[in-house]
Protein backbone atom coordinates (compact mmCIF):
# COMPACT_ATOMS: atom_id res chain seq x y z
CA UNK A 1 0.00 0.00 0.00
CA UNK A 2 1.18 3.59 -0.46
CA UNK A 3 3.78 4.85 1.96
CA UNK A 4 3.67 6.72 5.26
CA UNK A 5 2.63 4.91 8.41
CA UNK A 6 3.03 6.09 11.99
CA UNK A 7 4.02 4.49 15.26
CA UNK A 8 0.45 4.38 16.59
CA UNK A 9 0.98 0.79 17.64
CA UNK A 10 4.00 -1.00 16.27
CA UNK A 11 2.41 -4.42 16.74
CA UNK A 12 -0.85 -3.45 15.01
CA UNK A 13 0.91 -1.81 12.10
CA UNK A 14 3.39 -4.64 11.65
CA UNK A 15 0.48 -7.03 11.22
CA UNK A 16 -1.35 -4.61 8.93
CA UNK A 17 1.61 -3.93 6.69
CA UNK A 18 2.80 -7.52 6.42
CA UNK A 19 -0.68 -8.68 5.54
CA UNK A 20 -1.16 -5.80 3.12
CA UNK A 21 -4.53 -5.04 4.70
CA UNK A 22 -6.29 -1.70 4.72
CA UNK A 23 -9.51 -0.47 6.27
CA UNK A 24 -10.34 1.64 3.27
CA UNK A 25 -9.61 4.54 0.95
CA UNK A 26 -12.22 7.23 1.12
CA UNK A 27 -12.77 10.22 -1.11
CA UNK A 28 -13.48 13.44 0.69
CA UNK A 29 -15.50 16.47 -0.30
CA UNK A 30 -14.78 18.44 -3.46
CA UNK A 31 -17.33 21.10 -2.42
CA UNK A 32 -15.05 24.12 -2.78
CA UNK A 33 -12.38 24.77 -5.40
CA UNK A 34 -9.16 24.55 -3.38
CA UNK A 35 -6.51 27.22 -3.65
CA UNK A 36 -3.45 26.05 -5.57
CA UNK A 37 -0.40 25.87 -3.24
CA UNK A 38 2.38 28.28 -4.31
CA UNK A 39 4.88 25.46 -4.86
CA UNK A 40 2.39 23.76 -7.18
CA UNK A 41 1.61 26.87 -9.23
CA UNK A 42 5.35 27.52 -9.62
CA UNK A 43 6.07 23.98 -10.77
CA UNK A 44 2.94 23.09 -12.76
CA UNK A 45 1.34 25.52 -15.19
CA UNK A 46 -2.46 25.95 -15.06
CA UNK A 47 -2.74 23.39 -12.28
CA UNK A 48 -6.14 22.25 -11.02
CA UNK A 49 -7.13 19.70 -8.42
CA UNK A 50 -7.97 16.51 -10.31
CA UNK A 51 -8.93 14.27 -7.42
CA UNK A 52 -8.26 13.48 -3.82
CA UNK A 53 -8.44 10.57 -1.43
CA UNK A 54 -7.83 9.67 2.19
CA UNK A 55 -5.76 6.66 3.15
CA UNK A 56 -7.17 4.80 6.17
CA UNK A 57 -5.42 1.80 7.72
CA UNK A 58 -7.27 -0.29 10.31
CA UNK A 59 -9.45 2.69 11.15
CA UNK A 60 -6.52 5.09 11.49
CA UNK A 61 -6.47 8.14 9.19
CA UNK A 62 -3.02 8.24 7.57
CA UNK A 63 -3.02 11.11 5.08
CA UNK A 64 -5.09 13.03 2.57
CA UNK A 65 -3.69 12.94 -0.96
CA UNK A 66 -4.46 15.36 -3.77
CA UNK A 67 -3.34 15.38 -7.41
CA UNK A 68 -2.68 18.71 -9.14
CA UNK A 69 -2.24 18.93 -12.92
CA UNK A 70 -3.25 20.78 -16.06
CA UNK A 71 -6.62 20.09 -17.68
CA UNK A 72 -4.97 17.96 -20.38
CA UNK A 73 -3.32 15.58 -17.89
CA UNK A 74 -3.48 11.89 -18.87
CA UNK A 75 -2.87 9.33 -16.13
CA UNK A 76 -1.76 6.78 -18.73
CA UNK A 77 1.19 9.05 -19.56
CA UNK A 78 1.90 10.35 -16.07
CA UNK A 79 5.64 9.71 -16.36
CA UNK A 80 5.97 12.28 -19.17
CA UNK A 81 3.73 15.03 -17.77
CA UNK A 82 4.07 17.82 -15.23
CA UNK A 83 1.97 17.40 -12.10
CA UNK A 84 2.13 17.60 -8.34
CA UNK A 85 1.08 15.21 -5.61
CA UNK A 86 0.15 16.75 -2.27
CA UNK A 87 0.04 14.73 0.95
CA UNK A 88 -1.49 16.26 4.06
CA UNK A 89 -0.53 14.15 7.05
CA UNK A 90 -3.08 13.16 9.67
CA UNK A 91 -0.55 11.55 12.03
CA UNK A 92 3.15 11.79 12.90
CA UNK A 93 5.67 9.82 10.82
CA UNK A 94 9.43 9.36 10.81
CA UNK A 95 11.42 10.26 7.72
CA UNK A 96 13.12 6.86 7.83
CA UNK A 97 9.76 5.07 7.77
CA UNK A 98 8.66 7.20 4.81
CA UNK A 99 11.82 6.33 2.90
CA UNK A 100 11.74 2.61 3.65
CA UNK A 101 8.06 2.19 2.79
CA UNK A 102 8.50 4.22 -0.40
CA UNK A 103 11.35 2.00 -1.57
CA UNK A 104 9.35 -1.16 -0.89
CA UNK A 105 6.47 0.14 -3.01
CA UNK A 106 8.82 1.28 -5.78
CA UNK A 107 10.41 -2.17 -6.00
CA UNK A 108 6.94 -3.67 -6.41
CA UNK A 109 6.51 -1.62 -9.59
CA UNK A 110 9.76 -2.44 -11.34
CA UNK A 111 13.07 -4.23 -11.06
CA UNK A 112 15.56 -2.24 -9.01
CA UNK A 113 19.09 -3.49 -8.33
CA UNK A 114 20.26 -3.72 -4.74
CA UNK A 115 22.90 -1.09 -5.48
CA UNK A 116 20.39 1.36 -6.86
CA UNK A 117 17.90 0.59 -4.08
CA UNK A 118 20.52 1.44 -1.48
CA UNK A 119 21.30 4.68 -3.29
CA UNK A 120 17.64 5.67 -3.51
CA UNK A 121 17.01 4.80 0.13
CA UNK A 122 19.89 7.01 1.19
CA UNK A 123 18.58 9.84 -1.01
CA UNK A 124 15.08 9.60 0.44
CA UNK A 125 16.33 9.43 4.03
CA UNK A 126 18.23 12.66 3.39
CA UNK A 127 15.25 14.27 1.64
CA UNK A 128 12.25 13.31 3.78
CA UNK A 129 12.27 14.66 7.34
CA UNK A 130 10.10 13.50 10.20
CA UNK A 131 6.61 14.91 9.78
CA UNK A 132 3.80 15.64 12.18
CA UNK A 133 0.04 15.85 11.94
CA UNK A 134 -0.99 18.73 9.67
CA UNK A 135 2.27 18.85 7.70
CA UNK A 136 2.00 19.22 3.93
CA UNK A 137 4.43 17.40 1.67
CA UNK A 138 4.30 18.17 -2.05
CA UNK A 139 6.17 16.32 -4.77
CA UNK A 140 6.54 18.04 -8.15
CA UNK A 141 6.95 15.74 -11.17
CA UNK A 142 8.64 17.27 -14.22
CA UNK A 143 8.54 15.89 -17.80
CA UNK A 144 12.35 15.68 -17.86
CA UNK A 145 12.22 12.97 -15.20
CA UNK A 146 13.27 15.10 -12.25
CA UNK A 147 11.35 15.62 -9.04
CA UNK A 148 11.41 18.26 -6.32
CA UNK A 149 9.85 18.23 -2.88
CA UNK A 150 8.59 20.82 -0.42
CA UNK A 151 7.43 20.53 3.16
CA UNK A 152 5.01 23.21 4.32
CA UNK A 153 6.05 25.35 1.36
CA UNK A 154 9.81 25.07 1.92
CA UNK A 155 12.11 23.18 -0.44
CA UNK A 156 13.55 19.98 1.04
CA UNK A 157 15.26 18.46 -1.96
CA UNK A 158 15.42 17.52 -5.62
CA UNK A 159 16.12 14.24 -7.41
CA UNK A 160 17.30 14.08 -11.02
CA UNK A 161 16.78 10.43 -11.86
CA UNK A 162 14.11 9.51 -14.40
CA UNK A 163 13.67 5.94 -13.16
CA UNK A 164 13.40 7.03 -9.53
CA UNK A 165 10.83 9.69 -10.41
CA UNK A 166 8.70 7.31 -12.48
CA UNK A 167 8.62 4.64 -9.79
CA UNK A 168 8.17 7.04 -6.88
CA UNK A 169 5.09 8.73 -8.31
CA UNK A 170 3.98 5.36 -9.63
CA UNK A 171 3.26 4.45 -6.00
CA UNK A 172 0.03 6.41 -6.54
CA UNK A 173 -0.39 6.72 -10.30
CA UNK A 174 0.92 3.56 -11.93
CA UNK A 175 -1.73 1.09 -13.14
CA UNK A 176 0.24 -1.44 -11.08
CA UNK A 177 -0.11 0.50 -7.83
CA UNK A 178 -0.92 -1.56 -4.75
CA UNK A 179 -3.91 0.72 -4.16
CA UNK A 180 -5.94 1.03 -7.40
CA UNK A 181 -8.88 2.60 -5.57
CA UNK A 182 -6.69 5.47 -4.45
CA UNK A 183 -5.38 5.91 -7.99
CA UNK A 184 -8.93 6.03 -9.32
CA UNK A 185 -9.90 8.63 -6.73
CA UNK A 186 -6.88 10.80 -7.52
CA UNK A 187 -7.48 10.84 -11.26
CA UNK A 188 -11.27 10.84 -10.92
CA UNK A 189 -11.69 14.55 -11.58
CA UNK A 190 -9.86 14.41 -14.90
CA UNK A 191 -13.13 14.45 -16.81
CA UNK A 192 -15.46 14.89 -13.86
CA UNK A 193 -15.93 12.54 -10.94
CA UNK A 194 -19.67 12.21 -11.52
CA UNK A 195 -19.24 10.84 -15.04
CA UNK A 196 -16.65 8.28 -14.04
CA UNK A 197 -14.78 9.03 -17.25
CA UNK A 198 -11.31 9.60 -15.92
CA UNK A 199 -8.47 9.36 -18.40
CA UNK A 200 -6.73 6.06 -17.79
Amino acid sequence: MPMFFSQISSATFSIALCAGLMAGIGQYSHAASPAVPPSVSQGVGNAKAFGQARLVVYGFNIYDAKLWAAESFSAANYSTEPFALELRYLRNFSGTMIAERSLKEMRRLGQVSDEKAAQWLDTMKKTFPDVKKGDQLIGIHRPDGSASFTLNGKSIGEVRDEEFTRLFFGIWLSPKTSEPKMRSALIGMATGAASGGAKQ
